[in-house]
């Protein structure tokens, strides 16, 4: 069972959790301009495997070059299903879907039960917050240089993405 999700980086970035002196405002720096990319991530939690694209947009066109190329990993006698959330580009009629992937929806405004969100958090805390970028392709290599030193380690993986209530599901 995997769990997909995109996440938006860009030059409007956002601030991250940071300790810091009451009433003081935490320095860091902040981007006005408008220019962003997508990291559309699946995680199997049970496991730690990780598939990322770094993509320009979020549609439909996008949502299938991403399930071909994740379709290509698949080994040929493993089905996955792919849990994902209710974005109107996720709709199985928009969406050319290879014969080795079930696509599921998670319920509606339910982002906690998607594990991918705490990956997306823990990515933008630790290498995606308080920068700024030059350029599209610095926020592209700045989330390729996340996304791989986020997931080189399975471990982190399988501790931020695997909730408890999966290993009932998919048993």
């Amino acid at each position: 069972m995997w769990f997909q999700d995109e996440a938006r980086v860009g030059q409007k970035g956002r601030l991250c959790h940071r300790w810091w002196t009451r009433g003081q405002r935490p320095p860091g720096l902040c981007d006005q301009r408008y220019d962003w990319t997508y990291i559309y991530g699946a995680v199997a939690p049970v496991t730690g495997q990780s598939f990322a694209l770094v993509l320009p947009f979020a549609n439909k066109e996008m949502m299938n070059l991403y399930l071909a190329e994740f379709a290509k990993t698949i080994a040929d006698d493993v089905h996955v299903v792919m849990v994902l959330d209710g974005a109107g580009w996720h709709g199985k009629a928009a969406l050319n879907v290879p014969d080795n992937i079930t696509l599921v929806s998670l319920p509606a405004y339910s982002p906690e039960l998607n594990p991918v969100e705490r990956l997306w958090l823990y990515l933008k805390e630790t290498c995606l917050s308080l920068r700024v970028f030059a350029d599209q392709a610095a926020i592209i290599d700045a989330c390729c240089q996340a996304w791989n030193r986020a997931t080189e380690d399975i471990e982190r993986i399988i501790s931020l993405c695997n909730y408890p209530w999966i290993k009932a599901v998919s048993s």
